[in-house]
Order: C-alpha cells, then sequence, then structure tokens
C-alpha cells in the first residue's frame, strides 16, 4: 500500500491546466524524486499535498484512506511536511524557538516550556546526528545547517511524510554529502521522502524512483537503477539534450576587465569585500565559487554600479556599457506587471530608437521585441503578455534577450540558471558560452559548481570577502573548490586529494 496516493488530479488556473488528471505514488522508506521543466507541474502538484492548494478533481489517499486536505493544518495533522526553497526561519531566534513556533508546549498554567522543548529537540537531533545546538541562533548557522533544522522541525512535528523542494540549490558539494546521508537516515527509519530536483546527478544518486512531469502531465515513472542521465532529460523536455558547443580558444585577447585592490564594508562582517583583484580577458569566462554572504553580492553590486567601494580600483572597457544578468530575475531583473516589450527595453526606453522627446514609439519597440523573442525562443512568443505569465525559464530569456542584445564587452552573470530546469539552463549555458566565444569577458557568480567547472576557464574562490585561491577550471574539481568555500586550507585541499 502507498504511504501517498494521488489519483487522476487535475488543477486549472483559469485556462492554464497546471495539472491534468495526474496519477503519483510514493511508497514508505522510499525516496521518490519529482522532475519536470518549470512549469510541468510538480510544485503545483505538492502544493496539493501539502493543502497549499486545492485540486479541482481527483483524490488523495494517505496509508490507503482517502483524505480531504483542505489546508497545510491538516497535512500536518496527517504526517506531511514540506521544506520550502526558500526556509522558512526567522534568523534572531534559537533553533528551538523557530522549531515549536505553531506548536509551542505549554505546562498545566499555560506557561511555555522551552526547557522541555530544548530537550526533545536535542534528543531528535542525536537522533538523526544533524549537530545541532537547540540554543544557537538561525543567524549563526550555516545554509546547510539551516536546513538541518527546516529538517528537524518537520521532525518535531512527527512527519512521516517528508517534500523537499529543490533542496541542494545552495549547498557545497561537502554540505550536499552530508545532505544526502541524513536522507539515507530518514528513509531507514521508514519516512516517505518526495525530492523535487532539477540536477539530475543527484537524483540519479540519491532516489529509489523518478517520476518525471512535462505540461501538467506525468510522462513516466522510472526505477532509477534502470535510467540515465540521458534518458531522463529526454523524458523532461521531450528531446535530447546535445553536448555543449566547444569553447573557442583565441591567442589574441585582450584584457576588458581588471579589478584591483577592491575592498567595501557590509552589515555582515564575513560579505566585506578586502583587497580583491583579478582580470578578465576577452573570449574568457571567470568564474566565482563563493558560499552566500562571503562577499560575492558586493562584488556584483560595485561592478554594476550599485554600491560604492571603499577601496581599490576597477577597469571596465566600453563603460558603461555592461551587461548584467542579476541573480534575482523577479526582484532585479523584470517588472512582472510590465509587457514583455516593456521588459525588453527597460533602461533603453530613452534611446532614440525606442522614443522621441514626447514618446516611445511602439512600433519600433513591437518590432525589436518580436526580434528578441524570436532570437532567444521566449514561449508562449506573445509580446504583450505580462512577464509574471512565463514559466521561470522563459523569464530568463527574456533577461537574456535585453542584456545580451546591448553588445557589452563585459557581462556579469549572477547564478544564471538558478531554479531553471534542465532544458532552460541547457540555453543559458549554450547563450554564455556563444558570448564567450565572440569575445566577450564574462564573469560568472554561481552556486552550482558544476555549471562554474562546465563553463568556466578560470575559478576564483571567495572565503570571508577575499580570494582564497584561482583555479584553471580543468585542473580543479567540485570537491576542491568545495573545500576552499568552506576555509580549508590548501594543505587540507591537497590531502583529501
Amino acid at each position: 500500500m502507498p504511504a501517498v496516493e494521488m489519483r487522476s488530479i487535475t488543477r486549472r488556473f483559469g485556462a492554464l491546466v497546471a495539472n491534468d488528471t495526474v496519477n503519483f505514488s510514493a511508497s514508505e522508506g522510499e525516496i521518490h524524486a519529482l522532475v519536470g521543466e518549470n512549469g510541468a507541474g510538480k510544485s503545483t502538484l505538492m502544493k496539493i499535498l501539502y493543502g497549499i492548494e486545492q485540486p479541482d478533481a481527483g483524490e488523495i489517499a494517505i496509508d490507503g484512506r482517502r483524505e480531504d486536505i483542505r489546508d497545510s493544518t491538516k497535512a500536518i495533522a496527517l504526517g506531511i511536511g514540506m521544506v520550502h526553497q526558500h526556509f522558512m526561519l526567522i534568523p534572531p531566534l534559537t533553533v528551538a524557538e523557530n522549531i515549536i513556533l505553531g506548536s509551542e508546549p505549554v505546562g498545566a498554567l499555560g506557561i511555555l516550556n522551552i526547557a522541555a522543548a530544548e530537550d526533545a529537540i536535542r534528543k531528535l537531533s542525536e537522533t538523526y546526528r544533524f549537530n545541532l545546538n537547540p540554543r544557537d541562533t538561525i543567524a549563526s548557522l550555516s545554509v546547510g545547517e539551516q536546513q538541518r533544522v527546516e529538517i528537524l522541525k518537520l521532525l518535531y512535528r512527527k512527519a512521516e511524510i517528508i517534500i523537499l523542494d529543490e533542496p541542494t540549490a545552495i549547498l557545497t558539494p561537502q554540505e550536499v554529502e552530508e545532505f544526502f546521508g541524513i536522507l539515507r537516515t530518514l528513509k531507514e527509519q521508514g519516512k516517505t521522502i518526495i525530492f523535487i530536483g532539477h540536477k539530475v546527478s543527484e537524483i540519479l544518486g540519491i532516489s529509489d524512483r523518478v517520476t518525471v512531469m512535462r505540461k501538467g502531465k506525468v510522462v513516466g515513472t522510472v526505477a532509477t537503477a534502470s535510467t540515465n542521465a540521458n534518458e531522463l532529460g529526454k523524458m523532461m523536455v521531450g528531446k535530447s539534450i546535445e553536448s555543449l558547443i566547444e569553447k573557442a580558444h583565441s591567442e589574441h585577447r585582450k584584457q576588458l576587465l581588471r579589478v584591483e585592490n577592491l575592498s567595501c564594508q557590509s552589515h555582515r562582517i564575513s560579505s566585506s569585500l578586502k583587497n580583491v583583484s583579478f582580470t578578465i580577458e576577452s573570449g574568457e569566462i571567470f568564474g566565482i565559487a563563493a558560499v552566500e554572504g562571503n562577499g560575492q553580492s558586493e562584488l556584483i553590486e560595485i561592478l554594476t554600479g550599485l554600491r560604492k567601494p571603499s577601496g581599490g580600483s576597477l577597469y571596465i572597457e566600453g563603460m558603461p556599457n555592461l551587461a548584467h544578468i542579476p541573480e534575482d530575475r523577479l526582484k532585479h531583473g523584470l517588472v512582472l506587471d510590465f509587457t514583455l516589450q516593456e521588459n525588453f527595453i527597460l533602461g533603453r526606453q530613452r534611446e532614440t530608437a525606442f522614443s522621441s522627446p514626447v514618446s516611445l514609439n511602439r512600433n519600433a519597440i513591437a518590432n525589436y521585441a518580436a526580434e528578441q523573442i524570436r532570437n532567444f525562443q521566449v514561449d508562449p512568443p506573445e509580446p504583450m503578455n505580462r512577464a509574471r505569465q512565463l514559466s521561470g525559464g522563459n523569464q530568463q530569456k527574456v533577461v537574456l534577450g535585453r542584456e545580451l542584445s546591448k553588445n557589452a564587452s563585459v557581462i556579469v552573470a549572477a547564478h544564471p540558471s538558478r531554479g531553471l530546469d534542465v532544458g532552460a539552463t541547457d540555453f543559458v549555458h549554450r547563450t554564455l558560452l556563444r558570448e564567450r566565444n565572440n569575445g566577450k569577458a564574462i564573469l560568472l557568480v554561481s552556486s552550482d559548481l558544476t555549471e562554474l567547472l562546465t563553463l568556466s576557464d578560470r575559478i576564483a574562490v571567495l572565503y570571508n570577502g577575499a580570494i582564497a585561491a584561482i583555479f584553471n577550471a580543468h585542473e580543479t574539481s567540485e570537491r576542491e573548490l568545495g573545500l576552499y568555500m568552506t576555509g580549508a586550507s590548501a594543505a587540507q585541499s591537497a590531502k583529501l586529494n
């Protein structure tokens, strides 16, 4: 009997059918991966299971019993828990205070018994080898430790079915290894784990079965041991993903970006930049690897004019014509209620190609937007659609189209494939490599070490606001980069390699 069974689930949002008669099941003691392109319907399906969304048709059975899950309170009562991609934690509060929020233990007189809660949380932490101190504040924990708090919160509420949404998106390789160890322990305890993910290599390494969704439907469910990356990729996007284009090599490179002793202060000591220096030449992708909060955001803000440095200098060929693909496309890359036409000319609306002193040239804007939609394969190809109507991958294509059409000599790309499916990620990677091969200098900041190693020519590791090391991409590994990202010395790296 499946621990979870969802039968003929249908969910509509106006004309959009997010889930189309979907059947999905997961067993006790199983790690079941749910994968698909952005907009495939997997998150909607899990929100229905957790009570955040309500289906228009279909039914859900938990341990063989049909249940009406009207809200997350009912889901929690049924032993269902969900860890969202963006953690739901309050930084100033302690581990224990975050875990008990909403289910505070009280004594006979209604007084909060925090000591009892801390004791129960400490025992749970020891049982699952989480190594968490209930009295530590969330702000003092690493990203990996914060994720353990989220899982511990579910275990404290006695969850038997655990939904994980993109759980490894911002973890280092070492943290991923530790996290997978935790998942295997939970599996041995009989927990049912549903793992929403995009990284096929991780899916193959941790799951027992994989369900693939495409355009609101289930394409198929396969045993992980009987499939491979190519087959899963084809199921997800409906076609084979070809190898990336080759990196062209040029003997006549020109220095396009130079950073010398760049420094700045931040409200967090660890993210202050400390005498950072590097150069990027034409036809080169220079990667930045760092755990979040080690100065990479401040570096990007200085390069793009959003923050002033406290010291040092920088030189950019062709300033102020610099292209910027921001790390958060929703907050800083798009105006979600603007049309695609309007988003394509953001920052360029005063150029003579698009306006006169008294009005916008609507025909010119429409023609330009239509051209970018074709060039960057935005789907659906409707220039008057609002940006919020697009999937994450197509939103990123709009950002790419606007920024790269500037023909800037230097491109700053921050987490360009974060949250994207395999097809959209492939498109972004190919686009950046073409720009590189056309002689552009690209600064690539990413928490995805596979992405950095695939695209970069050189990679710098930022730790505590300073450059810990710079590697040739073909001479290092995810493990070595991960060690430097967490402050390991060169000697430690050499010993472990």
